[in-house]
């Protein structure tokens, strides 16, 4: 055996090929090459002895002989060995042999069509050859005699070997007719975007009404077989809800059926989700972004964020259109399910008829557009329009954004309208429209519980691609759902040591009453609240301006009598945590304590707790606490893809963790240095 590297036959270095074996084999595979070679340069007849790799590639070869030489070519026949499989193709010319006579049936009138088989003797036969385990295929007969005129190129182009409608065409095609488009004026739009005369495409008005026709057929046959499966499916998902019920008696759901008696929409929910929602229901993000392919219905989500800032699952459904009739019943479901509390704040996307059902169901309740909703879509809906100037407004709308004031954002906005020459634009208008639900100086008023971020929309959408990770029937999803809520609902106990940064008592008090997320937020203001400066106005009111900036200052109002605070910023009715401007003013009134009251409940810590010393603390607590976090999500996401692997997380794991917590509990409970470690359930 050896290697032999051959230049192709064609003459091009660049389609080298590397053969292996003896002489006569590396002969052959030089005909091979030739064979495959023919197609870049002058076609050449085909001849016995001619080889090629596979009878596709010998087909391919033929066609495109018979093309240029103004006929087509068919498959007749072929033979079978057990051995070899298919051992012999017969490849001939459209118009070989003769057609059957055909009977008619008394009483029946046909249509007499000319047949166009002539008995036609051109004909390619090939033989297959296995040698040292490697199939090959050889030219056993060629005949290029016909007993027929072979047609010019602009007739052979129209026999239905060639009559190929492509897929962008086809595409276009189907496009044009579900817009309503008869045949034949599809076939002139082609034509007309194509830039070419009548009957020049390469299929004819005929090709295209049976191309029509039988994607017609073949999507009712899908759309039949579908609705079946999603009729099936749906009813095995209100047989699992039935059956969990029956199981856990805290578990919720419900669902609607159409005039027939078919499941329509169906929601659920779990006696932990319940707990929490009693807990960290003021504040709810209603997703929707997945849409099921398979059974063309809507995923919702409902999630709210529990006091450590972590993502809360309360419940989901699934919807079988987006109309404000399925989004009430959504709505009417959730507050059902939460025993009749309604959130203060909803967040949710831009859909409008979303909206107007949360108007209509939860009036109450103040709706608030994701920020991250919407510049996700500003990309899609400008860059092309605005080309170079893109950036420029990009940047525009993110400072419009954060505008404090509505007279502000109004003025604002009519220039950034008018400089871009936006003010016909329908993104621009839906946009102001709903500007009392996505702007900061509108909705900075409304408890957001610090949902509307960044990092809060990376943890749901972590969530969600865990659960979406696994292609299922609907029953597997629900298991996949319920796995997921339960590991990510279910109460555990997080330890994170909270270092104190400024030495000031107003932080040492907080690090006793909060989170370790909640705590983190206000000692941040703290230290920024250290580069601010407070001057104090006639009515005993305060200007507070960062040391740095000669506008912007934020007005700041204290009332001795009740010990009540309030800033133009706005910053603790949007998150539940006093500002810096507010702290810079009580630092300089001297207070060592915050009032009890600018620590609300939700962002407090449990009862459980011990106090350490600060020393016994270290660094690498840290470390530890993000790997062991980085464990757990990779391990949630592994498990839930398969209902197997969720099972055997949920019993090895529960296994492990009785055994350390037995080992733990079996171990000195003091060994001179007292610890002092801050736990706070995370529901």
């Amino acid at each position: 055996m050896w290697l032999r590297r051959q230049q192709c036959p064609c003459g091009d270095w660049k389609c080298f090929v590397t053969y292996e074996g003896d002489a006569e084999e590396t002969s052959m595979a030089s005909q091979m090459v030739k064979a495959e070679s023919f197609q870049s340069q002058a076609m050449v007849a085909p001849y016995v002895g001619m080889v090629f790799k596979t009878d596709d590639d010998a087909f391919e070869y033929y066609a495109n002989f018979a093309r240029k030489s103004g006929f087509s070519i068919r498959k007749e026949r072929s033979r079978l060995s057990p051995q070899l499989g298919i051992y012999k193709r017969d490849f001939v010319c459209y118009r070989s042999g003769f057609a059957p006579a055909r009977k008619k049936l008394s009483g029946e009138h046909h249509r007499d069509r000319k047949s166009v088989r002539c008995g036609c003797d051109a004909k390619m036969y090939l033989s297959k050859e296995v040698i040292d385990g490697v199939s090959q295929w050889f030219v056993v007969q060629f005949s290029n005699v016909h007993n027929h005129e072979l047609l010019e190129d602009d007739q052979v182009r129209l026999l239905p070997a060639y009559r190929k409608i492509h897929e962008t065409d086809q595409e276009r095609i189907l496009l044009l007719s579900k817009a309503g488009f008869p045949i034949h004026h599809i076939v002139k739009v082609l034509e007309l975007e194509k830039g070419i005369q009548g009957r020049q495409l390469p299929f004819l008005e005929r090709d295209v009404r049976n191309f029509v026709q039988n994607r017609k057929k073949v999507v009712q046959e899908n759309d039949a077989l579908l609705n079946e499966k999603r009729e099936n499916d749906t009813m095995e998902l209100l047989e699992a809800c039935k059956a969990t019920k029956e199981a856990d008696q805290d578990f919720v759901y419900d669902f609607t059926v159409d005039q027939n008696d078919k499941v329509e929409n169906i929601a659920w929910s779990y006696g932990v989700a319940v707990n929490s929602y009693a807990l960290f229901g003021d504040v709810i993000y209603f997703d929707t972004t997945y849409r099921s392919i398979t059974y063309d219905m809507l995923f919702g989500a409902w999630f709210g964020i529990n006091n450590n800032g972590q993502p809360v699952f309360f419940g989901c459904v699934l919807l079988q259109d987006e109309t404000l009739r399925s989004f009430a019943w959504a709505l009417q479901t959730l507050v059902h399910f939460m025993k009749g509390r309604c959130p203060q704040t909803i967040l949710s996307d831009l859909d409008p008829r979303l909206r107007d059902a949360i108007r209509s169901e939860l009036p109450s309740t103040k709706h608030v557009t994701s920020i991250w909703n919407i510049l996700s879509k500003i990309s899609s809906w400008f860059s092309l329009q605005l080309g170079s100037q893109y950036a420029e407004f990009k940047a525009e709308f993110d400072a419009l954004y954060r505008l404090e004031s509505t007279e502000n954002f109004e003025l604002r906005w009519n220039q950034i309208v008018t400089i871009f020459g936006l003010g016909s634009d329908k993104h621009i208008t839906l946009l102001y429209n709903l500007r009392a639900s996505w702007a900061l100086s509108y909705v900075r008023v409304y408890f957001l519980a610090r949902m509307a971020t960044m990092a809060y929309s990376k943890s749901v959408d972590f969530f969600l691609k865990g659960i979406f990770s696994a292609q299922s029937c609907l029953r597997g999803f629900f298991e996949q759902v319920g796995v997921a809520a339960n590991l990510q609902n279910q109460p555990r106990q997080e330890l994170q040591y909270m270092h104190t940064k400024t030495c000031l008592p107003i932080e040492e008090q907080s690090r006793q009453i909060l989170t370790p997320f909640a705590f983190n937020a206000l000692q941040h203001e703290l230290i920024v609240s250290m580069q601010y400066a407070a001057s104090e106005m006639s009515n005993g009111s305060y200007l507070v301006r960062h040391f740095r900036k000669i506008d912007g200052e934020c007005l700041v109002i204290w009332i001795l009598e009740d010990e009540q605070i309030h800033c133009s910023c706005k910053e603790f009715e949007s998150s539940g945590i006093l500002c810096r401007h507010s702290l810079r003013v009580l630092i300089d009134k001297n207070y060592f304590q915050l009032p009890d009251k600018y620590f609300l409940s939700r962002w407090r810590r449990g009862s459980s707790s011990m106090s350490y010393d600060d020393h016994f603390v270290h660094e690498k607590d840290d470390e530890w606490f993000q790997e062991f976090q980085s464990l757990t999500e990779n391990l949630f996401t592994e498990s839930s893809i398969t209902k197997e692997r969720s099972g055997y997380i949920r019993r090895e794991l529960t296994k492990e963790l009785t055994r350390l917590l037995n080992e733990v509990r079996d171990m000195p409970e003091s060994d001179g240095a007292p610890m002092d470690f801050t736990l706070t359930p995370t529901d």
